[in-house]
């Protein structure tokens, strides 16, 4: 069984990909070379800004000037986007959307990084999938306010999208959700893993998933964590036994528990 990912290394302690990685996704990508702006945009957010090597640039006058002039250092720490910043054509609902908050300070290699190695999507896909989640109307969702607002909404995203790259985003995102999905439980009613392994296995994921989720801002309490676990393992065991029945190999008693051939 893994650690749990809450006590892994955050985001900035993730080795950087190189460009190399993020070019080979797996899913959609013939999608992305087909639409030059998604490709574009994809691009500008894999490949460093030199907004890195700036604020960098910055730490380091700042440090310097430190005995000289506390009082101008104290306000270049204490300088954060206030509403006075934010121009008058922003959404409201933009201004005040505090998901990732979590991730101030993040670059996107890192956080992509961190997310190919645990999963199949990467960090533009998240993310957008996330807002579109959040900014979901009657009418479908707010692609324009998403594309041209990114970067105010997601911090380690650091430039705007059109429409037709956010709706690439989503189908990715959701092409991969579905393909991860029936290998998942094709694994799991194949009769290649244990009631034990699936238990173990499922633990890990959830793991993931929650991890996920409390970056994005949710607050989850041990309580809902054990029952989300239990009703998931719940859940499982079932598709384990119906699975088996579906193949004829083995039924289990749902009294006793016993294990015999039908």
């Amino acid at each position: 069984m893994t650690d749990d990912p809450a006590a892994t290394p955050d985001f900035d302690e993730e080795a950087a990909p190189d460009e190399s990685t993020a070019a080979t996704e797996t899913t959609g990508a013939s999608d992305e070379h087909a639409n030059g702006t998604a490709d574009a945009a994809d691009d500008a957010e894999s490949t460093p800004t030199g907004t890195a090597d700036t604020a960098d640039t910055a730490d380091t006058a700042d440090t310097a000037h430190t005995d000289s002039a506390p009082a101008e250092d104290a306000d270049a720490d204490t300088d954060e986007p206030t509403d006075d910043d934010v121009p008058d054509d922003v959404p409201e609902d933009v201004r005040k959307y505090e998901r990732f908050k979590k991730m101030d300070g993040a670059q996107y290699d890192r956080v992509n990084s961190f997310l190919r190695e645990r999963t199949y999507i990467t960090a533009r896909e998240w993310a957008i999938a996330r807002l579109c989640a959040d900014f979901r109307t009657e009418t479908g969702v707010e692609m324009t306010k998403i594309g041209q607002n990114l970067p105010r909404l997601i911090p380690f995203m650091t430039d705007t999208y059109t429409p037709q790259a956010v709706n690439q985003a989503r189908s990715s995102f959701e092409g991969k959700v579905k393909q991860s999905g029936a290998t998942f439980l094709y694994g799991a009613m194949s009769g290649f893993f244990t009631a034990e392994e699936l238990d173990e296995m499922m633990y890990e994921v959830t793991e993931i998933a929650k991890f996920l989720l409390e970056v994005e801002g949710v607050d989850l309490s041990v309580a809902d964590e054990l029952d989300a676990e239990e009703r998931i393992s719940s859940v499982m065991r079932e598709v384990r036994q119906e699975s088996a029945q579906l193949r004829g190999e083995e039924v289990e008693c749902p009294e006793c528990g016993h294990v015999h051939e039908p």
